[in-house]
């Protein structure tokens, strides 16, 4: 199936590395980046959930839940959590899911059709705690993802929530807001603080 942006997460039940999940359940209230990668005891994998290891903290304090999903077995990716620790110094602190018959893989989309074979490519969910998909990404297998752009996305995300904003290119948090075309420049001035009319539609404005 194709998700597209504001589509339900389908949900699903598996055994991860933290036991068996109901993924909707598991996740209740919470922001989640589910992300998908080709194979246990590979280098690029291994860098990735090393990484993700070691952004706990961050993702916790975003009320954020990182899953991760390969088609091996639940015996396997515990054989190659040492090696994911050993990358940056940080243990396995969050599940991942085995999908041996490729069933979750499958519900989202999460192979590449004429890749060669039935693994995952690089996929990535950012799924809301409405459980809506408010993101998706696919790297090709040879290209490890950026999880600051991960963690930038999800800042930006929960920012235009919170208010009638948006982002512009390359916004990261601190950085002025583009004020939502649906507030006037008069209500904004109300609302913003340093409202600056480059066109009347394009309006910054500091962070709320």
């Amino acid at each position: 199936m194709t998700i597209r942006l504001g589509d339900p997460a389908p949900d699903f039940e598996a055994a991860t590395t933290d036991g068996d999940i109901s993924f909707l359940a598991w996740k209740a209230g919470s922001w989640v980046v589910f992300f998908s990668h080709p194979a246990d005891f590979t280098p690029v994998c291994t860098t990735e959930l090393g990484r993700t290891a070691t952004l706990h903290d961050e993702f916790a304090r975003r009320n954020v839940k990182a899953l991760a999903l390969s088609v091996d077995s639940v015996e396997d990716h515990h054989r190659w959590a040492p090696d994911i620790g050993r990358v940056t110094g940080t243990d396995l602190n969050f599940p991942i899911v085995a999908d041996p018959d490729r069933r979750v893989a499958t519900l989202y989309d999460m192979i590449h059709p004429g890749a060669g074979d039935t693994s995952t490519v690089r996929s990535v969910f950012i799924i809301d705690p409405a459980d809506k998909v408010r993101l998706t990404l696919t790297y090709p297998k040879s290209v490890g993802r950026n999880f600051d752009e991960i963690l930038r996305v999800i800042d930006a995300l929960q920012a235009t929530d919170a208010n009638p904003v948006a982002t512009p290119a390359d916004w990261r948090p601190g950085d002025r807001v583009v004020v939502a075309p649906t507030v006037s420049t008069d209500d904004a001035r109300a609302r913003f603080a340093n409202v600056d009319e480059v066109t009347p539609y394009l309006r910054f404005a500091d962070a709320p």
